[in-house]
């Protein structure tokens, strides 16, 4: 999956109704702010979804709502469309997750950023090259020898915001993964605006 030296992802899936639409809502504008912008979407060329959004259930609650696998292609996501994370081990590579679809191995970055001392509440990852290669080296950035979707990257991130400037930045870049940037925050719209600034920068 990822080469020698890298403990294959595992998802416990536990098939559950889907969540309510109170608590995705949210998650549908700012993931739909995403996808008209083509960072979170469908790559039609290596037939793969790209980028997910999540939310913390509750503060104080490691759970956490993410967009489900394989649902980069659809334009509008319904609760159907979401799971509920419930435990994550990133050193062993394995989740448990809730709900009608299952969750990517992705999941597991996300659940370093809600993991973290500060109490982010939202997290998104997207792809764009140009925003990738304008602000490699330039914002915190993984190295370029860890894939994303492993307990290495999950890792990455907790180092970066422990000796960088990313509590500050709130955004990084995917080293090691083309195209990919992360970004959280104390709520989705703070997530969210951390990467639209990096369109028009005041920094």
């Amino acid at each position: 999956m990822y080469g020698e030296g890298y403990t294959k992802y595992h998802c416990e899936w536990e098939a559950g109704k889907p969540l309510p639409a109170s608590a995705v809502s949210e998650l549908n504008h700012w993931r739909g702010e995403m996808y008209r912008r083509h960072w979170i979407g469908y790559d039609e060329a290596q037939a793969v979804g790209f980028g997910n959004i999540s939310r913390r259930q509750a503060p104080g609650s490691g759970a956490f709502i993410i967009s489900g696998t394989q649902t980069g292609h659809l334009a509008l996501l319904g609760p159907e469309h979401y799971t509920l994370v419930t435990r994550a081990d990133i050193a062993h590579n394995r989740l448990h997750c809730r709900g009608p679809v299952q969750a990517s191995s992705e999941s597991l970055t996300h659940a370093a950023v809600y993991a973290l001392p500060e109490a982010y509440a939202a997290v998104i990852h997207i792809h764009h090259l140009g925003l990738w290669e304008a602000w490699y080296d330039r914002l915190p950035t993984t190295a370029a020898e860890v894939p994303y979707g492993t307990p290495e990257m999950a890792r990455e991130i907790q180092r970066l915001h422990a000796e960088t400037d990313l509590p500050t930045r709130q955004v990084c870049v995917m080293g090691g993964h083309r195209e990919g940037l992360l970004s959280f925050g104390h709520s989705l719209e703070a997530a969210a605006q951390a990467l639209i600034g990096l369109v028009s920068p005041s920094r």
